[in-house]
């Protein structure tokens, strides 16, 4: 049934919000063969338009994603747990959600195998992302109820989600500094995000601040903020400015300090339980190789 919510939306952004799980993309085309049906009819116009009230039924066919939705025992770093929420510290390397050439080992496999009431959740509860190689916190729901509240939090920029970036170049500029500029695909490489003119391009707006903590004669190091959540945000951002993160290749950055992944980790994470309304703060301690760098320029973190 369609929500006064959507009354007037098109019939991919209504379905999109009934069946979470699956992505835009997929459902626009179980649309176009004729799997979708609107008040008992077939539909085969993603943007045609549906009222309040409308009944939807799809016709879902397994794909390699769905497929890949299946419990994998792994060790995660839990630092807090309640019936509602968790709290994690994941590692380097681990791939948060399945996708083509990661469809097993994945967070979103072992947050199914830790708990099978997970499987009631779309995406296993995860309501945000780090990249593959980004080390740090995470929030992760554990009931419908409070993956919605996070949700509407971090789109409403109530969770604080800050991060430590290891950058080439000694700092240019202001020691604190707001880079707002909205960020898209690039024209050029489509592997990339970008920075981009949104009179031209594709693109969401996307705000991060930055605080210099620390500089040494081939780096920097920087205090991160993120305003909004966009894909490789404090990547591109930084790259933008000048100071690609240390051995992140795809932004224009190289191995160094003895770092051979990019370096970026999510320190701190603080935000108001949906449930119960107590203030929440973490901090990730650093990882190995993090603080290795840091040593290896001369730099100091204090984690107390």
């Amino acid at each position: 049934m369609v929500a006064e919510a959507f009354h007037g939306a098109r019939i991919d952004r209504a379905l999109a919000a009934i069946a979470p799980e699956f992505s835009r993309n997929h459902l626009q085309q179980r649309i176009e063969s004729g799997d979708v049906r609107l008040n008992g009819l077939p539909v085969r116009r993603p943007a045609a338009k549906v009222k309040s009230g409308d009944r939807l039924a799809i016709e879902l066919h397994p794909t390699p994603q769905s497929q890949a939705f299946r419990p994998q025992a792994m060790a995660l770093d839990v630092l807090y747990e309640d019936a509602h929420l968790l709290v994690l510290n994941k590692p380097a390397g681990l791939v948060v959600h399945p996708a083509p050439g990661n469809w097993s080992g994945t967070l979103l496999n072992g947050l199914l195998a830790r708990d099978p009431q997970a499987a009631n959740l779309p995406r296993a509860g995860i309501v945000h992302r780090l990249d593959k190689d980004t080390t740090g916190l995470m929030v992760v729901a554990r009931s419908r109820a409070s993956m919605d509240a996070l949700v509407r939090m971090i789109a409403a920029r109530d969770v604080r989600r800050q991060y430590l970036a290891l950058a080439h170049r000694p700092w240019q500029g202001a020691r604190r500094r707001t880079v707002d500029a909205p960020i898209g695909r690039d024209p050029r490489n489509r592997l990339r995000m970008a920075v981009v003119d949104l009179a031209r391009h594709a693109g969401k707006p996307a705000e991060t601040g930055f605080e210099l903590l620390g500089d040494a004669d081939e780096g920097c190091l920087v205090f991160c903020t993120l305003q909004t959540g966009r894909t490789h945000q404090i990547r591109v951002h930084l790259a933008s400015i000048g100071h690609p993160l240390v051995a992140d290749t795809l932004y224009g950055g190289r191995e160094a300090a003895g770092m051979k992944r990019p370096a970026l980790h999510a320190v701190q994470l603080a935000f108001v339980h949906p449930v119960d309304q107590r203030p929440m703060a973490f901090s990730a301690p650093l990882p190995d190789d993090f603080r290795g760098g840091l040593e290896h320029w001369g730099l100091r973190y204090n984690e107390t």
